[in-house]
């Protein structure tokens, strides 16, 4: 089976990659493309754990490029994903606003909306496609990295070590990796803000006069944006699934837990004079169907490798996106391309040369990325609606091409020999 895809020669570099979500997943299939040794490690006992959760999430062409190169990843994401090139946006109390298209995009790549949970089932059934090394179960309690021998590893809840040439540390915005990148404990921190998230059979709805529109006639996008809260809707599946997710103000206590079960009834508190469509979306939630899930927020990092340059930092263990910059998914990809590409380019007689590289032609673009997630919620949540009448593009999504019209592992060739040679002490934001 797993001479099915193709690879490069094998590079005799070992990798350990920890945390089998989006992120860890793309490295770890981006690493065994360029022929590196791949030992993926997992906490859960069951990947069931992560697939079943269910609300959508967005790759954005710079993100699906990836997904091409993976064969039959892309067209079997594609038969599950939303199929809509445009999002319609409405006041909150139900007056159409403005439809933005994103037809324009299909020149730069294929945007995938769907599923989270079976999304990431398709990239981890491909992982175990490609023969790819998955050990379910194992809780990684620590890091370490050694000049002599060079090496970098992990201390497992059992005590037992692992060591590899390179860890990728990518468990998430709690990864205990960024001790050793950054010298000391670090907690996350509450955004300020949480987000519902729902999603359902659309049989649930299609009897509902007010909501039968959303689900009859195949998928639909919509936004319904009011006083600091945006609201939206999907259907999918040809209209046969049901989604919503709407943000909300949170003064939870972050140190506790970032994700609950939610109530439709507590939902609805926060929507007051807020449109039929709207609420009737929220009552018709059944059951264990929703999730208040908190935004954590993370200070930019300084760097996203360890001192020894063994130990690198993806996707939300270095840098969580807010939903609204419709990015983290992407850059979490991206991420893993570029990393597999540098150390493809270094070797193994110098793994850290391509960690650095890694750094340098990540740092500055993660972070203009994650820039767009604040200044849009602004852009939707302190909306002035006098100016936005007179022009409705106001609040329509940024959508620039640096962004998405973006191919990382292109860009990691043409540019590595640049960046190994800049100096370690200039500014990352410059390169």
């Amino acid at each position: 089976m797993a001479d099915r895809y193709p690879r490069l020669p094998p590079s005799g570099i070992k990798v350990l990659v920890v945390g089998a979500g989006f992120a860890g997943l793309a490295a770890a299939i981006e690493c065994d493309r360029k022929g590196h040794s791949v030992t993926l490690l997992e906490k859960v006992d069951d990947i069931d754990e992560i697939t079943a959760i269910g609300d959508i999430i967005s790759f954005d062409p710079n993100g699906s490029k990836a997904f091409e190169r993976w064969p039959g990843v892309v067209d079997a994401m594609e038969a599950i994903a939303r199929q809509t090139k445009w999002l319609d946006l409405y006041h909150h109390e139900g007056k159409f606003v403005t439809r933005q298209s994103f037809a324009h995009e299909t020149a730069w790549g294929r945007r995938i909306n769907g599923h989270r949970g079976h999304l990431h089932r398709i990239m981890y059934d491909h992982a175990v496609a490609r023969g790819i090394d998955i050990r379910l179960g194992l809780r990684v309690e620590d890091y370490f990295e050694t000049d002599n021998p060079p090496q970098a590893g992990v201390v497992l809840s059992t005590g037992e070590r692992l060591g590899a040439d390179v860890v990728i540390a990518a468990e998430g915005v709690r990864s205990r990796g960024r001790k050793i990148v950054l010298g000391f404990d670090e907690n996350p921190k509450s955004s300020g803000y949480a987000v519902y998230r729902a999603w359902y059979p659309a049989e649930l709805i299609i009897n509902n006069p007010v909501l039968r529109h959303l689900v009859a006639d195949g998928d639909t996008h919509q936004g319904f944006i009011g006083p600091d809260i945006h609201f939206l809707a999907s259907s999918i599946k040809n209209g046969t699934e049901v989604n919503w997710v709407f943000t909300h103000i949170d003064d939870g206590n972050i140190e506790e837990s970032w994700q609950f079960p939610g109530k439709p009834e507590e939902a609805l508190t926060y929507l007051p004079g807020w449109c039929p469509v709207v609420r009737e979306l929220v009552k018709a939630t059944p059951p264990g169907r929703l999730i208040d899930h908190k935004l954590v927020y993370r200070d930019p990092l300084p760097t996203f490798i360890s001192p020894l340059a063994r130990i690198a930092l993806i996707g939300d263990s270095a840098h969580p996106f807010l939903p609204t910059s419709i990015q983290g998914a992407s850059q979490s990809i991206e991420d893993g391309v570029v990393l597999a590409a540098c150390l493809e380019l270094s070797g193994r007689a110098d793994v850290p040369r391509a960690l650095r590289a890694f750094e340098k032609l990540r740092y500055g673009r993660v972070h203009r990325a994650q820039a767009q997630g604040p200044k849009t919620r602004e852009r939707w949540h302190k909306a002035d609606w006098a100016k936005v009448w007179a022009n409705p593009e106001l609040i329509h999504l940024p959508r620039e091409p640096w962004l998405l019209n973006f191919d990382a592992e292109g860009d990691a060739y043409e540019r590595y020999d640049e960046v190994v040679d800049v100096s370690k002490g200039e500014d990352k934001s410059k390169l």
